[in-house]
């Protein structure tokens, strides 16, 4: 059984009422409502259960896993590659401005629970996947739950944009998180087994969508 401060404190993280700032984001899906005809529940969990597999958990969930040992065996080097791969593999303007922005709010937030935290930092421009993976690796929780954490707070906010930009009911969208609860095991498993040379960040309808967001008409997002 997982030490109940360690859950305790992966709870915390995969909040959405945590102050980084993810509640703006919606990560292309309201550009999807408007071009990729997301225009119902079913096409919702469809349109997310795909992201989710097929580019969430290939790239930034595949990171987290392997940030977390890196941060636990102190090793700077590989943390800041891990983090140059972030930030140069965002393939839109608002992809960047995302894990930049949330990246530094985090942050500010370690900051008032890690006394070392402004050290560690310093000189590093930490994406939100690296920051996250900081503070998970602070947790005394495995890595395999500390994956299962940043994959449920990610779901959280994809559900709850999806609930507002489709728009979709509040008994809806908890259908649709509990479809991506069920999947988000086998997503990890997955991300976890993958080496840096399968690692990878490439979507070309997420990031021509994310593109076509900037200039969006009656937007509620940031992405």
């Amino acid at each position: 059984m997982p030490d109940p401060h360690s859950l305790l404190q992966l709870i915390w993280l995969a909040s959405p009422a945590l102050p980084v700032g993810g509640f703006s984001y919606s990560e292309g899906v309201e550009a999807a409502v408007e071009w990729a005809g997301i225009d119902s529940e079913a096409r919702a969990i469809e349109w997310l259960s795909d992201q989710l597999h097929l580019s969430f958990a290939r790239g930034d969930l595949a990171l987290v896993a392997q940030a977390i040992p890196a941060w636990r065996a102190g090793d700077a080097a590989r943390i800041r590659e891990l983090n140059t791969w972030v930030m140069t593999t965002r393939e839109s303007a608002e992809f960047f401005l995302q894990t930049e922005q949330m990246g530094r709010s985090f942050v500010e937030w370690l900051k008032l629970h890690h006394d070392d935290t402004a050290a560690v930092f310093a000189g590093l421009p930490a994406s939100y996947p690296v920051a996250f993976a900081f503070a998970a690796s602070r947790t005394g929780a495995s890595v395999h739950d500390g994956c299962l954490a940043f994959a449920f707070g990610w779901a959280e906010n994809m559900v709850a944009a999806a609930v507002k930009a489709v728009p979709l009911g509040q008994s809806a969208g908890q259908r649709i998180l509990a479809r991506l609860a069920n999947e988000i095991p086998a997503a990890v498993e997955h991300a976890m087994h993958l080496g840096d040379d399968e690692r990878q960040a490439f979507a070309p309808l997420l990031a021509v969508l994310s593109a076509r967001h900037e200039t969006q008409y009656s937007r509620l997002f940031r992405s």
